[in-house]
């Protein structure tokens, strides 16, 4: 589980701490214990106006025991991140190779809403998720439209993704439909949506409103060819890792481009 808090209202509004464990979540239920809910009571305490936002698998609230205990904490400003990778159980459980996860997690966020704690999916896009992006933005909108926000985030080339980067690899170009489709599922539902470590030139420029620079200061470059972009400021870039792959699509967008190949249906609400 991860923590990071921001401070609001500082000299320094960009500071971010943060607290990691790298335990899987059922084993450190068991180390950490009341643990967890100290710390966010601390955090409370120590960091009052800072918010934070707490990244876990969510399997464990599938207790609703523990998430009515995180919500009795109070925090004026949490976020639990839950990643869903697919509609169908059998993919997301793949994807996060644990059998009954999907259930797990999907109980654990509507547990977790049920109790008026804010939730954020997060759905990192690679070869075995984009396909079925559609259908996961329905599924997200009919039966979880009440969570906070819909992160949809391109690939980070670190850890277990770069020993299956051929598995997991897509070009970002090759899933612009799927990426239109699904943020105007959530559009329709009213669901808020972000895109996330994607470049603009390989976006449709229909979703450029939705698309975040996310990538932390430290991480974050630019290759030569930003450099005469007209749109390099509002991009967000590349992951440092991205020198391991990285889209053969790119191009630096001129103020006269206006192509858009791919657009964007009407919604019925704004995302």
């Amino acid at each position: 589980m991860t923590f990071g808090a921001r401070q609001q209202g500082t000299a320094f509004p960009t500071q971010t701490w943060r607290f990691s464990w790298k335990q899987r979540l059922d084993a450190r239920a068991s180390i950490l214990g009341d643990g967890l809910l100290d710390i966010v009571r601390a955090c409370k305490r120590h960091l009052p106006t800072s918010a934070l936002h707490m990244l876990s698998n969510g399997r464990l609230f599938r207790y609703l025991s523990l998430a009515q205990r995180l919500a009795s904490v109070a925090h004026p400003d949490l976020v639990v991140g839950v990643p869903l990778y697919s509609d169908l159980a059998a993919r997301h459980d793949f994807v996060v190779q644990a059998k009954g996860a999907f259930d797990d997690t999907v109980r654990g966020v509507m547990n977790l809403l049920r109790c008026g704690v804010r939730v954020e999916l997060r759905v990192v896009l690679h070869k075995l998720t984009v396909e079925r992006l559609p259908a996961l933005a329905r599924f997200i909108g009919r039966n979880l439209p009440s969570v906070e926000h819909v992160a949809l985030m391109g690939l980070e080339m670190m850890g277990y993704v770069k020993m299956n980067l051929e598995q997991l690899w897509i070009d970002p170009w090759h899933y612009r439909g799927e990426l239109v489709s699904a943020i105007r599922e959530l559009a329709y539902a009213r669901v808020n949506a972000s895109i996330y470590n994607h470049q603009l030139c390989v976006l449709p420029q229909q979703l450029w409103p939705y698309a975040r620079k996310s990538i932390s200061d430290w991480k974050n470059e630019y290759i030569e060819l930003c450099d005469r972009c007209a749109v390099k400021d509002q991009c967000g870039g590349f992951f440092a890792s991205a020198r391991l792959r990285h889209s053969r699509y790119l191009r630096a967008i001129i103020p006269e481009d206006t192509t858009c190949p791919i657009e964007l249906p009407p919604s019925k609400g704004d995302c």
